[in-house]
């Protein structure tokens, strides 16, 4: 209980390292990861630091396991997750090591790839020359050439000469353009034949599938052919030389599928090394990443140590729990005799007037509340911290507007899934299944305490339970009940004065005034438990005050904040019980009958307005004797503590300042005074801060009370919908009394249940987790909870190699 009441008691040391045992006693600090260091040279680039070179080689060998990954996943080959083991931090020699090994995998998969891009541009050059060869064959047995560069416009060959002509491969999203730029520079006197491939060929610099387009371009004469040669570039089009003869083609062509299959074999042997050698390296890949992200946090963390003149020594400060220092000085042995150094590390306690760090310890199960008071504000050093008290605080308040058993299961069932699977369900790191994941053991209490609130409300899917009998019974004869749609019971004669054994009597649910009567009781309960815990919350704040030694705010703030909050809202609630336990039904005195009972509200204005209110007939107008003269004297005490709060701390201030000296009455300003510290403020700040202090008080005292009204609000609206739903969806299937309704009520129930899931338990959940986050935030934490200090962050691999797993 102790870690989680407040935070961990902080020790700034300074530490005297060797600088060949600096390095190990960094690493055994990163292992026990308890040490929060300070940066000793704000005032040094950190381009001019001692460590700069070896985090370059670290960065370095950092590209080089980068390039081995991208190419592992380049090939599709699986690389094992992160071993639960974290593997040691080497020593120099074996980063060297580390350093070697990298650099010839680096090379050797480099010289792979490049022998592999060449083999397969090879291979796609001769793929896209036997597919020129093979359509280009029926474009020269075509002997109407002539005739077709005449009918583009263009002039036919003279003197019977040859026609001219270029072969190639061009990507047919640019054969349109390509057409017409050819059609253009040679006015019309080229003739262009073309032929698609049908299967499509890999890049080989991309590996993305591309599809092209056999053409040939005939025309006549030399200019023109150099014409076309340059718009090929331009377009990037392959050229391939395919001989004018039919036996030349063949001959070429027989010769280019030979050299196809040898270079398919020699691409298979290629691939199958490849493979290999990134299937062993695939295995080292985790090891190497931590490897190297722990050597470069050492080397981070050694550029804040300072050098003294000599440079025979590193000096660092840093921030470490005084229960672990003893750890710390292990550690700093342990490093020290890994290296074999002569000259031990030195540790030593010392003063700062810096605020220290937060730090509470946590588990996975106090995680997720930890982090709800965190998201509002980290814990000022060493106060109370609310997240022990959230463990039952927040479910519970969460219950109160979410009760309903059944959707209570299914939120138990959520939470106990995340629970009981959390290894595996830990592996996917999506942001939002993370923080959805954190909060398991929330959702999982949350789910339990929804459950008993439900029990309580005799809720189940909006529809009661009869389990213990109820106190009421119809004393109305066969023909009344069947003919009347509507009776009602007498609570003299038709209640047993038995009271129910557990939570609402199930009669309530069946009774057509049911919504007049929870609304009754869930408000005033709301009230209750908001008013129990803001007095809590006020309490907390004697606990801090008691602490931090600042035992005159106890007279000076918390009796007059508690007087006022008790004297009327608790006796607001005091009244709420004395008139549930004196009136009823069966008394012999007519005063304290139903119909003479006050309503709590209207009295307790009354109350602050000092009006009074004429009863009905045998009714008296106060509940007790003497309670006007009791609500009189409440109102002059709740009254007194207004000036209490405004004035008697700055006047206590003032006084103390007049009547010492100005060293003595800054010690006494500074214990009396809030954590704020307004010692060293002129006293009209002071009276200003403590006015401003006391008019939210007093405002937020009210509001706040208000505001616990959500709890009836929620826990209303949610029976309502679950009613609604249940009777405009599921009643579907249960008004045929036939075989034809158990299959109305088969199909009715999945639309049911997914309307249920989806509205009831999801958005009705997460509105009220909403709603509970603000009642601890605002209407809890702001009576005690300050949330001014900054979290601890110690030099940690765990938590490095965590947050780059998330990243």
């Amino acid at each position: 209980m102790g870690a989680m009441f407040r935070s961990e008691e902080m020790s700034m040391v300074q530490l005297l390292i060797q600088p060949e045992a600096a390095y190990q006693s960094v690493a055994e600090l990163g292992e026990l990861g308890i040490a929060q260091f300070r940066d000793l040279n704000t005032d040094i680039n950190m381009f001019q630091r001692k460590y700069t070179s070896e985090i370059r080689r670290c960065e370095e060998m950092e590209r080089k396991i980068g390039y081995i990954r991208r190419e592992i996943v380049k090939d599709s080959v699986a690389i094992p997750d992160m071993p639960e083991v974290i593997p040691r931090t080497p020593n120099s020699r074996e980063i060297i090591d580390l350093e070697a090994q990298l650099e010839k995998t680096e090379n050797e998969i480099v010289e792979l790839s490049e022998n592999n891009n060449a083999l397969l541009q090879n291979f796609m050059e001769l793929t896209e020359l036997k597919h020129v060869l093979e359509k280009t064959q029926v474009f020269f047995s075509d002997k109407s050439n002539v005739q077709n560069l005449e009918a583009t416009g263009g002039e036919a060959a003279n003197d019977g000469k040859p026609l001219g002509f270029v072969a190639g491969v061009i990507s047919r999203e640019r054969i349109i353009g390509f057409e017409r730029m050819l059609w253009r520079v040679s006015r019309g006197n080229i003739f262009l034949r073309q032929a698609t491939l049908e299967e499509s060929l890999v890049d080989p610099k991309t590996g993305d599938s591309v599809h092209k387009i056999v053409f040939v371009a005939f025309f006549q004469g030399e200019q023109l052919k150099a014409r076309v040669k340059k718009v090929c570039a331009g377009y990037h089009a392959s050229l391939y030389p395919c001989p004018n003869e039919y036996n030349e083609r063949e001959e070429m062509l027989r010769g280019v599928r030979t050299r196809i299959e040898d270079l398919k074999m020699v691409l298979g042997q290629t691939q199958d090394q490849r493979q290999r050698v990134l299937l062993n390296v695939a295995k080292e890949v985790p090891n190497w990443e931590i490897i190297v992200k722990k050597v470069k946090a050492i080397y981070h963390t050694l550029n804040m140590f300072n050098v003294d003149v000599s440079k025979k020594c590193l000096f660092g400060e840093a921030w470490v729990p005084t229960a672990g220092l003893q750890d710390v000085k292990t550690a700093l042995v342990n490093g020290s005799a890994a290296v074999g150094s002569a000259v031990p590390s030195f540790l030593n306690i010392i003063a700062t007037d810096e605020d220290p760090p937060t730090y509470n310890k946590t588990n996975k199960f106090t995680r997720g509340f930890q982090n709800l008071i965190e998201s509002y504000g980290i814990a000022t050093y060493r106060e109370a911290n609310p997240a022990l008290y959230t463990i039952i605080t927040f479910p519970f308040l969460f219950a109160i507007m979410f009760g309903d058993l059944g959707h209570g299961l299914i939120l138990f069932l959520l939470g106990m899934w995340m629970v009981l699977w959390e290894k595996t369900l830990d592996k996917n790191k999506e942001e939002i299944w993370q923080l959805f994941f954190g909060g398991r053991y929330i959702i999982l209490l949350m789910g339990i305490f929804s459950m008993y609130t439900g029990f309580v409300y005799n809720d189940v899917f909006s529809k009661g339970m009869n389990i213990f009998g109820s106190a009421w019974s119809v004393n109305y004869n066969t023909s009344t009940v069947m003919t009347n749609k509507e009776l009602q019971l007498n609570p003299t004669t038709d209640y047993s004065e038995t009271v129910y054994w557990y939570g609402l009597d199930p009669l309530w649910m069946l009774a057509t005034n049911k919504i007049i009567f929870l609304n009754s009781f869930k408000m005033k309960l709301s009230i209750i438990f908001g008013v129990v815990h803001m007095i809590f919350g006020v309490c907390m704040s004697l606990v801090n005050h008691n602490h931090f030694n600042r035992r005159v705010n106890i007279l000076l703030e918390f009796i007059p904040q508690m007087m006022f909050l008790v004297l009327l809202f608790a006796y607001m609630c005091f009244m709420m019980f004395f008139k549930w336990i004196m009136y009823s039904a069966v008394t012999d005195e007519d005063h304290l009958k139903p119909g003479c009972a006050p309503s709590v509200l209207i009295m307790f204005i009354n109350m602050m307005l000092f009006k009074n209110q004429e009863p009905l007939d045998t009714c008296k107008e106060f509940m007790f004797e003497g309670q006007d003269t009791l609500q009189v004297i409440f109102i002059v005490l709740g009254l007194i503590c207004i000036p209490w709060l405004l004035l008697a701390k700055p006047f206590y201030i003032m006084f103390k300042r007049k009547g010492k000296s100005t060293e003595h009455g800054s010690e006494v300003a500074h214990q009396s005074s809030s954590s704020n510290h307004h010692d060293d403020e002129p006293m009209s700040e002071i009276f200003i801060h403590q006015a401003i202090h006391t008019i939210e008080y007093i405002l937020s005292t009210i509001s706040h009370t208000a505001s616990y009204l959500r709890l009836w609000a929620l826990s209303l609206a949610h029976a309502q919908l679950s009613e609604v739903l249940y009777n405009m969806v599921f009643t579907i299937g249960l008004r045929n009394d036939s075989y034809v309704g158990a299959i109305m009520i088969w199909l009715v129930f999945w639309p049911w249940s997914v309307l249920t899931i989806g509205i009831l338990v999801g958005m009705e959940g997460l509105s009220a987790f909403l709603h509970t986050l603000r009642l601890h935030w605002v209407e809890f934490m702001s009576k005690f909870y300050e949330g001014l200090g900054y979290a601890f962050k110690p030099f940690s691999f765990k938590a490095i190699l965590e947050e780059e797993e998330a990243d």
